[in-house]
């Protein structure tokens, strides 16, 4: 059964809910996703454990109580997926349960180092969250910004005016004004905000794709931004590049990286050795800009 099995380190998309085989069960403690949990969950799980907040099965790996999402549905192999929430598990309706926990068992030191690795990068992501008031800071092309509430000044046509810090202090603060009342609400604020920078970003990038372009040797079509939660751009193959409006926040060797790996997909649409040498023609740091990325405290989903 093992040529059938097959990890999904990247993100994956859950099947059809459909109601699975019941399986005997020995090692697990929790019954399968259509039946009731065996006790409540509240009383299976201890401080410590790693637990999904849709678990139906929990198993022992690596001395840790893992509490997981469990679904079978229309697919050929066996997949794991870990995200904030936790392990997700997804597996062919005829895959004998036994089989799916040796597999956990057998890659528990890789389950385990992502979902500890999850969990720092969602309290990261947390303490990255602006909370958008009158003084709130955030970053624009690498530079922190202060929001300041502005309302003797309407800025009609712009909405806002960015006043830049000066150039021999490389920690100092940029000031961002919005014409906006003080009492302003948090939603006010923050959409005020985030549509000055989707501008920036609009622009930004347009200036980017077409620095790049010639080089690579490409034509894009036209550009749209993204709110993706799960990736910073792509490239379809009729010219459209996306790219995700967040990348604004991040210092300019970061957003060409992208940019470059976007275009790059126009000339091969896969990530071939083929790929990654016409990206290195252009970037050859792309992979130190690539980790870079990866590191970057920025929620997608804010």
């Amino acid at each position: 059964m093992q040529r059938f099995v097959q990890l999904a380190l990247d993100f994956i998309v859950g099947p059809e809910p459909v109601v699975p085989r019941q399986v005997p069960a020995p090692r697990a403690r929790l019954a399968e996703p259509d039946a009731p949990p065996a006790e409540p969950l509240s009383q299976v799980f201890q401080p410590g454990t790693w637990h999904h907040p849709r678990a139906n099965r929990l198993l022992r790996l690596g001395g840790c109580d893992v509490a997981y999402e469990f679904k079978r549905g229309k697919r050929r192999t066996i997949g794991l997926s870990v995200s904030p929430d936790g392990l997700s598990v997804s597996a062919p309706r005829w895959t004998p349960l036994g089989e799916v926990e040796a597999l956990l068992h057998n890659k528990a030191a890789w389950v385990l180092e992502k979902l500890q690795h999850a969990r720092q990068r969602a309290g990261e992501l947390a303490q990255a969250r602006t909370i958008w008031a009158d003084g709130a800071e955030f970053h624009f092309l690498g530079q922190r910004v202060r929001l300041v509430l502005d309302p003797a000044h309407g800025f009609a046509q712009v909405g806002a005016l960015l006043e830049m810090a000066g150039a021999d202090a490389s920690d100092a603060l940029a000031t961002l004004r919005l014409g906006l009342a003080h009492n302003a609400s948090e939603a006010q604020i923050r959409d005020a905000a985030q549509a000055w920078l989707m501008r920036q970003a609009k622009r930004v990038f347009a200036e980017r794709l077409d620095h790049f372009a010639p080089q690579l040797g490409v034509r894009y079509e036209r550009l749209r931004l993204s709110s993706a939660g799960t990736r910073w751009g792509s490239a379809s193959a009729d010219g459209t590049i996306r790219l995700n409006w967040r990348l604004i926040h991040l210092k300019m060797e970061m957003v060409d990286y992208v940019v470059v790996h976007e275009l790059s997909h126009l000339r091969h649409m896969d990530h071939s050795p083929q790929f990654w040498d016409v990206v290195a023609s252009i970037l050859p740091d792309h992979a130190e800009r690539r980790r870079a990325l990866k590191r970057s405290a920025v929620p997608l989903g804010e």
